[in-house]
């Protein structure tokens, strides 16, 4: 299936925050030197967070902190609205029910462990690894706003359109209709209430990138 993904550091930032603590949990499970449903929960989940993040827009230039591509480097399409001002990019993607799964069952380990955590004996807490759970407050919370983005569905005729002209090695630009143009400020507006609800300031700040 293809889904939307915008050229937004927001979300790469969410993104990108979930490796450190998934490669965490698997060490601790890993160092139990027991096989556990939750080690491999979470091991699919990586894979399939790698195998997402390998398709993200332009993500060799986020990962790498580069804010100056090379001259003749292509950094993807510009995309403008019907009165030419300039509009952040979405890029489709292809992820798998697969990958999406993985992540799913990942979230669900991490949000039942967070409503357990509450009651659990301080030994099980060691043996879990929650004994830090300062460190990892948050960690469902982002997760789910980042499946909740993959999940969104794509308007139709606006991911037709870009299909054609988001491609890897775009690199032009492209003025959406006007009707095109309200579905994509629609969609942006689901994805920015998404990723930063809860926050007013962030809200704002993030929903000022797109509008």
């Amino acid at each position: 299936m293809y889904v939307l993904v915008p050229d937004d550091p927001v979300f790469f930032a969410k993104f990108q925050s979930l490796e450190e603590p998934l490669l965490r949990h698997l060490y601790r499970l890993h160092a139990g030197g027991l096989e556990s449903d939750d080690e491999r929960i979470i091991s699919d989940a990586y894979d399939s967070w790698v195998q997402v993040l390998l398709k993200l827009p332009l993500w060799s230039e986020w990962h790498t902190g580069r804010s100056d591509p090379e001259p003749d480097e292509p950094t993807g399409y510009v995309l403008y609205g019907t009165r030419g001002d300039q509009l952040t990019s979405l890029y489709p993607i292809e992820v798998t029910a697969v990958e999406l799964g993985h992540l799913t069952a990942c979230l669900d380990l991490f949000a039942a462990r967070d409503r357990a955590l509450p009651t659990m004996p301080d030994q099980t807490r060691a043996e879990t690894g929650a004994e830090q759970p300062e460190r990892d407050r948050g960690l469902a919370d982002v997760l789910r706003r980042v499946l909740e983005v993959l999940l969104l569905p794509p308007p139709r005729r606006l991911l037709a359109v870009l299909r054609q002209v988001a491609l890897p090695e775009a690199n032009g630009s492209v003025t959406l209709p006007a009707e095109q143009e309200r579905e994509y400020r629609r969609f942006c507006e689901d994805i920015v209430t998404i990723l930063s609800s809860g926050d007013a300031f962030g809200y704002r700040s993030h929903r000022a990138m797109y509008f």
